[in-house]
């Protein structure tokens, strides 16, 4: 089998955990317990790892056609096929709480898979394809047929149970395989129902009520937000792509929904990014604050206060699980292929092992941002969150690194790196009022400066005529693009000027795309988003408004963008939806509407 291409998939999620569901009815991911919990349906990443297709029969052969959209405001997915029977429709959700509105969503989902099929004209034939393989496609499961109907896989820890209204399910081996059909008029509800072998029992809901509950709770949230700015709709998508890959219970936003989608076909480039980096912490609050997500803002600004914790001698860690989770060690799964054979699947990340010395200043900018709302003078574990920090950084920033891009070789003095230290000195000095006898922002003040200069003596390069990637070295890199973003030079400086014209040639490609190196093999969605915000900030505005345009045309059919795309082919890559890649579309899109923001 030919895996489909990534941009084939549409997002789904309860807040809790997400799925993804292919162009041609196939659901290939959902790990139901949370987002970084183990897969039921994992086809995403081999074939055999499970997937549950609805679909109609025949479906991808002449005279098929399907077209998809979400119901505005919302994470449901309508999926129209055309036939040369007829057209029939599949609405994919995953369920909300009974109830549940605005920011109750998720709080308590039920982890209940939801598709609705409707006929709309003629009389289609339908086949359905049911085959879970809990623990990353590990386990294979007992499959019984239920009084009153349904199907119940049991797997070691794993229940689910399949129901499908009046229509009969007859357990197979290891799989449930049915052909139906559906007439003009004719509604069939069915669920995948998800449950611990050792716990409560699976819930058991209406489809069809469930579904309309579920859309009235994501309608409910959109309409408690408001965005005045340039291109809305597109930021109020990416706001609900956001939300969708929030896990509600602790405010954490996961980077993406899945792991080891590659960066290259058959590389090795293949990481889990289903936890929550704290580098992404300060972008991502933007974000939420432009969309007018201000709850969201503040619930994650207090996850990321209480998964740091009191001050030790151990750097920041880059990442953590969704409740604040610290060791994320990372573990190969050697029985998976791996999306078109790119290997290692990997569970886990190493990078929280990393020094990456851009962390605390992404928190402390944060911390900026939200300091009308945290109280003067600030409660104490927030004073001494901020000022451990500080100390941290005064005390490390001369140090080498990995860098923002997580690199597993040697370390270096990543420019990016010591201009988010610059940050977290400028920020502390700007709080220093709120923290109390402690604070010393004279000498912070020092530091900062000093930082400064090493930035500018040994991160320009006069033979390149540009700032480079680490001091030293001749290399560009788009992250220095962060410069005027946080306002460490203005983008008119003669020096960001000539930097943005460089990283523009050398990085960049016709059709605005932005790759991270000359040697990465991929455009990086957020360093074209960057390049738009400095283009704006340089006084070009409709040169930002030509590339942003091109730029969001890479998202698929139904909104959605993944980390990377190819620069031959067009495909997306990496891993889906990426959360960075939404962020940077909104942050650009409101630097358009009011340049001199944040």
């Amino acid at each position: 089998m030919t895996q489909p291409a990534i941009s084939d998939y549409g997002f789904l999620s309860d807040s809790r955990s997400g799925a993804l569901v292919g162009i041609d009815g196939s659901i290939d991911w959902w790990c139901p317990h949370r987002f970084d919990g183990a897969s039921v349906f994992g086809r995403l990443l081999d074939p055999r790892a499970g997937h549950f297709r609805l679909a109609p029969v025949g479906a991808g052969g002449p005279g098929f056609r399907v077209e998809r959209s979400y119901r505005p405001d919302t994470l449901v997915l309508r999926r129209v096929h055309h036939t040369p029977q007829g057209s029939v429709a599949v609405t994919d959700a995953l369920a909300a709480e009974t109830g549940a509105r605005a920011h109750d969503v998720g709080m308590n989902s039920p982890a209940v898979l939801i598709r609705v099929v409707e006929g709309l004209s003629g009389r289609v034939r339908m086949e359905l394809d049911f085959a879970p393989r809990p623990e990353y496609g590990l386990l294979t499961p007992y499959l019984h047929e239920q009084p009153g109907g349904g199907v119940r896989a049991d797997a070691g820890p794993v229940v689910l149970v399949l129901r499908a209204g009046d229509l009969p399910l007859r357990a197979g081996r290891d799989r449930v395989t049915e052909e139906f059909e559906v007439s003009a008029g004719q509604v069939i509800g069915m669920d995948v129902a998800f449950g611990e072998a050792y716990g409560a029992p699976p819930p058991r809901m209406d489809p069809l009520v469930a579904l309309a509950e579920t859309t009235r709770a994501w309608e409910a949230y959109r309409e408690t937000h408001r965005y005045d700015g340039r291109y809305p709709e597109l930021v109020r998508h990416s706001a609900t792509v956001l939300t969708g890959l929030t896990y509600a219970r602790s405010g954490a936003v996961a980077a993406a929904l899945t792991s080891s989608l590659p960066e290259q076909i058959g590389g090795d480039r293949n990481y889990d990014y289903r936890y929550s980096w704290l580098r992404d912490f300060s972008l991502t609050m933007r974000a939420l604050w432009v969309a007018a997500c201000p709850d969201e803002a503040s619930r994650l600004f207090a996850w990321a206060a209480r998964s740091i914790g009191r001050f030790g001698d151990e750097p920041v860690p880059v990442l953590f699980g969704l409740e604040g989770e610290r060791d994320l060690s990372e573990h190969h799964c050697d029985h998976l292929r791996g999306y078109r054979d790119s290997r290692p699947v990997r569970v886990g990340n190493d990078a929280w092992r990393q020094r990456q010395l851009d962390v605390p200043g992404e928190v402390l900018s944060a911390v900026w941002r939200l300091r009308d709302y945290l109280g003067a003078p600030f409660e104490e574990e927030l004073r001494e969150m901020v000022l451990g920090l500080t100390e941290q950084v005064a005390a490390t920033w001369h140090l080498p690194d990995r860098g923002m891009w997580e690199t597993r070789d040697e370390e270096r003095h990543y420019l990016s790196s010591k201009v988010s230290c610059w940050l977290a000195m400028d920020r502390a000095v700007g709080l220093a009022d709120r923290l109390g006898e402690r604070a010393d922002p004279r000498r912070w003040a020092g530091v900062r400066d000093e930082i400064r200069a090493a930035v500018l003596r040994e991160g320009w390069n006069d033979r390149i005529g540009a700032f480079t990637g680490a001091f030293g070295s001749p290399e560009l890199d788009a992250s220095v693009l962060t410069l005027p973003v946080a306002y460490f030079l203005p983008a008119t400086d003669p020096r960001m000027r000539s930097t943005i014209a460089m990283v523009e040639r050398e990085l960049g490609t016709d059709d605005g795309l932005l790759r991270r190196w000359t040697t990465d093999p991929a455009g990086f969605l957020l360093c074209s988003f960057w390049l738009v915000e400095c283009l704006v900030m340089a006084g070009e505005t409709r040169r930002a408004e030509e590339l942003f345009e091109r730029v969001v045309g890479h998202a698929n059919d139904v909104g959605l963008f993944s980390e990377q795309i190819d620069l031959t082919t067009g495909a997306q890559l990496g891993n889906t939806p990426q959360a960075l890649s939404h962020i940077g579309l909104i942050n650009a899109a409101w630097r358009l509407t009011e340049p001199n923001s944040f």
